[in-house]
Parts: structure tokens; sequence; C-alpha cells
């Protein structure tokens, strides 16, 4: 493997691939028909949710650049595709474009070039290291390319590791800035949070480190354009693994890149979902994708300007149907602008590595467009430099903030108190559009029939209390989702229902009714199994549907939202329950989604909550959540039905009845012991 590129995180992925491959194996074909027929029911469920992500999948590759679109149909929405893209990688609104204070630490000479050590704050205390590679020999001023680096680990920084496409640039007459990355620079931070530090606030702060290294490439420009040295109009941009992806964000956002170049970053939405590419790949390479974009609209924001993208065959993370997908869309729209010439897919029969002759064609496509020269290029290899010759610092700066900017960067909300009833009123109306758009938006246009089926359950004690049913229905197209049904043996007449949301940490029996007995035969009861509950998963298999969810615009949290108010539609509809009479229950973060469909359905009467979180730093994780609001405030959207406590809630709720108190419903945010009293059931 070619030095620079990530080998120990490589194992350990393939690692963790193989085993959840095992696992959704029948989502991939692969398992025999007769295998699929013996599958236990958990075993089913597991391959269904899969199979739904992979629907999810398709649809949004598909739907990109869509075979009736033209030239001028795509001019139309141009603008709103980049600012949305924008909004995903963290940059929208644009962070404004502080003093640089671009310093130079120190220098390297070489006879052909100079190599100057660059330090400069893309943020404020946010600090880029870099190396500039100027020509000795030549014209001025010169055209110039930003490098944005894979992972390559070691305290020197990244940059050293990809020290080679540096000065092949200047010894051919480029000014080349090799930039590190946010977690392998001198100044490290973090890319793995999701993958490997379980920090899941990421999603709900709608963060990507991908938005942090596309802002150092763009204030890269800004640097490059302060250099008389450089000719700010021939400017390329090129990187491979994370800087091929890098490479796609930065160049079709910033239209100063006249000429981009990804290498080993090229997939779709389909082809990652399809080959489980999230378990091999960084967090930087996705971001929320809550507006269902494909790479393709990336490129098609490139064009017409010269793109080529460099890939290989056997590579895990990166396979072929997904470059060759993006290349199929993209040929189309090139030749809208009549630029066929100017895009172009190369591939190798080798794994994720930077070959020399993967190399040697993203140098002859920058080195054609950028200087007009279509000789071919000679691999080879320079001479290194001691990679401690390199460095831009002896030391971090005290007032570094790289290792926390996940937390700054989209700017979390801080909640307003409302003082009038007005005031809230509007801003209620402000954020249910706000989180339709920006946070649910993937939630299906159009429900699906449900297909309800009821089966009597006699092998539960239960039965002595109420007839007893397991019971499923339709969530989405391609997913069912289970529960048990608990009905009173009397005539059905307005009565009380509950919807008891099951988590997967809840128990570790399917027998766990105690709490619902005073319940049971005077109300109707579901105890509910939303997706990705209904099925063993270990942590890991979870890191990696949570992330797949991610690239489909959601969280599987939100799934589950969405399979909560399905049951409500299932309560209403199939059992001809009263909406009136409905009420939602979950411990923990369950009860938050219980309260978010309840918000969002609309029709259930009070939502239970017991020993809920009091902010979303916490959980449950919902994409942008933290940028638009927080629990507290969101939880008042239910004003003025009842909110009813289980359990003494954290202090940050007296937000929440503040805001019922503005409306006068301070009664229906309340206390209850147990849910007999939620319901207003009366003694036992």
């Amino acid at each position: 493997m070619t030095p620079g590129l990530h080998h120990g995180r490589r194992v350990r992925k393939l690692t963790g691939r193989v085993i959840f491959a095992l696992l959704l194996v029948a989502s991939l074909g692969a398992m025999p028909l007769h295998a699929a027929d013996q599958a236990s029911p958990e075993e089913r469920r597991r391959q269904d949710f899969y199979q739904c992500l992979i629907q999810r999948g398709e649809r949004i590759s598909r739907q990109a650049l869509s075979e009736g679109e033209n030239r001028q149909q795509w001019e139309a929405r141009r603008s709103e595709v980049r600012q949305r893209l924008l909004y995903m990688l963290g940059l929208d609104p644009l962070p404004p474009k502080t003093p640089l204070h671009a310093v130079i630490t120190g220098a390297v000479e070489r006879p052909a070039f100079r190599i100057e050590k660059v330090v400069y704050q893309s943020l404020p205390s946010l600090y880029v290291t870099g190396n500039l590679y100027i020509p000795k020999r030549g014209t001025k001023p010169f055209p110039a390319v930003v490098y944005v680096c894979g992972h390559s680990p070691g305290p020197t920084g990244a940059k050293t590791h990809y020290q080679h496409h540096g000065m092949w640039f200047a010894e051919h007459g480029f000014v080349a800035l090799v930039l590190d990355t946010l977690e392998f620079g001198e100044v490290p931070g973090i890319h793995h949070g999701l993958y490997d530090q379980n920090m899941w606030q990421w999603l709900s702060l709608g963060y990507t480190p991908a938005g942090v290294e596309v802002w150092n490439a763009m204030r890269a420009v800004d640097f490059l354009e302060s250099r008389p040295e450089v000719d700010p109009r021939r400017l390329a941009l090129t990187g491979v693994s994370g800087g091929g992806a890098i490479s796609w964000y930065a160049g079709a956002v910033d239209e100063r890149f006249a000429v981009v170049v990804p290498v080993h970053g090229t997939y779709t939405v389909e082809s990652q979902a399809v080959n489980h590419g999230v378990e091999e790949n960084c967090d930087c390479i996705f971001y929320p994708n809550i507006y269902q974009q494909d790479l393709s609209l990336a490129g098609a924001l490139i064009a017409p300007r010269p793109l080529k993208f460099l890939d290989a065959r056997r590579d895990p993370m990166f396979p072929p149907a997904g470059y060759n997908a993006v290349y199929e869309k993209l040929k189309k729209v090139y030749a809208w602008y009549g630029a066929p010439d100017k895009v172009e897919v190369y591939d190798e029969d080798v794994g994720h590595s930077d070959t020399p002759s993967i190399q040697a064609q993203a140098h002859a496509w920058i080195q054609q467009w950028l200087q007009g020269d279509r000789s071919p290029v000679v691999p080879g290899a320079a001479e290194r430099i001691p990679e401690q010759d390199l460095v831009c610092l002896a030391k971090a700066p005290s007032d570094a903030r790289n290792y926390r900017i996940q937390d700054e960067f989209t700017h979390p909300v801080t909640l307003e108190m409302w003082k009038t009833e007005a005031a809230w009123s509007a801003r209620r109306e402000q954020l249910l559009t706000q989180l339709r758009e920006k946070v649910f938006r993937a939630f299906p246009q159009s429900p699906v029939p449900l297909d309800a089926v009821r089966k009597p359950n006699s092998d539960t004690w239960a039965n002595g209390y109420a007839d007893v049913f397991d019971v499923s229905f339709a969530s989405e197209s391609s997913l069912r989702v289970s529960g048990l049904l608990f009905r009173p043996r009397q005539s059905a007449g307005s009565r009380p229902a509950l919807i008891y949301v099951k988590g997967r940490h809840d128990s570790i029996s399917g027998v766990d009714f105690d709490a619902l007995l005073p319940l049971l035969g005077k109300a109707d009861v579901l105890v509910l199994q939303p997706r990705a509950t209904d099925f063993p998963i270990d942590d890991r298999q979870w890191v990696t549907l949570e992330r797949t969810a991610e690239i489909m615009g959601e969280t599987v949290e939100s799934m589950q939202v969405w399979d909560i108010m399905r049951a409500v539609d299932f309560m209403v509809s199939d059992l001809r329950v009263d909406p009136a009479q409905i009420s939602v229950y979950g411990k923990g973060e369950m009860g938050v989604l219980a309260l978010y469909a309840a918000i969002f359905d609309g029709r259930p009467a009070r939502a239970v909550l017991d020993r809920p979180p009091d902010t979303h730093w916490v959980g449950p994780q919902f994409l942008n959540i933290l940028r638009i609001t927080d629990l507290p405030e969101a939880a008042a959207l239910m004003a003025p039905r009842e909110i009813v406590a289980l359990t003494a809630l954290p202090a940050a709720y007296s937000y929440t009845a503040s805001i019922y108190a503005l409306g006068g419903n301070k009664a229906e945010f309340r206390r209850a012991g147990d849910l007999v009293e939620a319901l207003k059931l009366g003694a036992p």
C-alpha cells in the first residue's frame, strides 16, 4: 500500500465490515433462498430494515439529475443545490472571512523549489498547517494547486506523507499548498466522532468534519490569492481518499477552483448502502444528507470546469458501482455545456492505493488544463525530505480550538425565553416549519397502506387480564413494525388507549408487563417495537446503521418517530380508537420519540415521559436539531395537549412549563405517580 494511506484503520474496518456483512448478508442477495426462508423472525426484521435503507439509497441516487432534466432546468435549481450542500456541510451561512493571520515559520531549500512552512487560522484559533511548494524556475505568476490530504497519522502532519505531490508540482511549474487534515494536523482535531467516539451529538449538531476541511480549503485559496507568485485564475484542487471526497465538496461550492481532481473519493448513496460502505469510511466522507442529495449533484456544480476522478476497481470504500454511476450522470451534464472533453473517469485494478500511475493521471489532467500541456506525465519517485524538516510549529498554540471545533462549528442554538403568548405563537410556527424542512424532511411523503395483521397470542399469562394479539403493520413500503396488543374484553367504546414505545435496552425479556397491569382490561394497550428495537444488535452494528441512516437524511431515531406515527394510524383506522383517548409513552429517550410523534401527528391527547433526557446533546439524535432548538423548547410544541411526567423532570423542563403557562395551559404540564394516574383512569 502506498505510504500515507491509513494502514491500521483499514485492517480494523475490514474486520467490522465482515461481521456486519454476515449479519446482513441477505440484504445483498447473498443468502440462498432456502436460508432466507428459514431465517428467524428477528433476522428477517434485521434484513427488512437494511433493505429499507437500500431502497432509500436507490431512490436518492436515481432521482439525482433525473433522465428528463436539461440544462435550463438544472440552471434554475443550481443555486439552491449549492446552498443546500453548504448547509449540510455546516457552512450556511458561510462563516465570516476573519483575518488569516498567516505566518511562515521556516523554509526548506531545494535546487528546483522552496518549501515554506505555513500556518493560518481559517477561523479565529482554528489552526491549519501546511507546506507551500514554490518553483525557483519559470515565469511568474504560476498556476497553483491546493492538495487536501487523506488520512495519514503522524505527529508531523498528514502533509509530510504526501510531499511527493508537492514536489512534483513545484518541479513542473506549479505552486502547491499541501494542507494537513483536521484530524492529522500538527494541531489535531477529531474525524471519527461517530465511527469511534460515540459522539452522537454530531448528528444533532448537523456536524461533519468535512465542513471544516472544505472551509480550510476555501481559506487556502484566500491565502494563495495574497501571494504574488500565484495566478488566482489558474487554481486546481486535488487530494486522495478523504482528500478526494473533500475535493468534490470544496470544488462544488467554491468556483475559484478552475480544475478539480478527486482521487478515491467517489460514491453514490446507493453504492454505500448496498456495499455497507460506511463501515469502511471515515466520518469526513459524509454529511448529514437532510436534502437527500447524491454526489453527482456536487459534480454538476463543478461543471463545466474540468473534472477528472480517479478510482480503483478493488476499493471497498468507493466501489465501481458508485463512481461509474456518477460518471454516467455527469457525462450528460457536461454535454449540456458543450464540454464533454472536460469530464473523465479513470480507474485501475487495484485497491485503495495512490499508485504512481494514478498520480500521473491526476498530474497530467491539471497540467493539461492549467498549463495547456498535453504531454504525458512519467511516474517517478522523488527523494523524500525528512518529515521533521517540514514541521510548521514547535508546539501547539495555547488558544487552539481544533479539538473542540465540532461543538462550535454549526453554532448550536441558545434557547430564548418567550415572554408573551404572541411571541411564542410566532416562534411555534417558525419552529414547526424548520423542523419539517431541516430535521424530519426525509419522512415519507405519502404513507403506504397499513396492511395490518392481528393474530391471537395464547402463549402469555397476560390473557388472564385481556385479549392479547401479535400485530404488525407497514410503516414503509418495505418495512413492517410489530407489537403486542392488549384489548379489554368488554365491548368497545370510548376508552383510553396507550402506545408504549419500547427501546432496544428496555428489558431483557418480552414479558415486562408489570407497569401495564393496572391498565389491562381497562384500556387498549399497544406495546410497540419500532425498527431496530426488534432484533439483537450490538454497538458496532448500531454505529453502521446510524451512519447509513445519516446519508439517507435521517437518524434511526427519526425513523422510529415515523413508526410511532404509523402506530397512531393503526390505533385509529384499524382499532377504531378515539384519537382524543390516545396517549403515547416511553422510558428515557423513547419517551422523547413518542413526544415528537405526538407533536407531528397531532392526534394523541398526551405524551407520558419517564426519566427523559433534558437535551439533545444527550439524545435522542435528530439531524440538525441543535442548530434549531433543544428538547425543552421542542417539548412545548405539544401544548395545549398534555405532557405528563412519571418521575421528577430535570430542571431544564422549567422552560417548557413556562411556555405552557403563557398559553394558560399550566395544568396540562403535570406529574403523575403511575400510568393509571397519567391516563386518568382512577384507582386501579
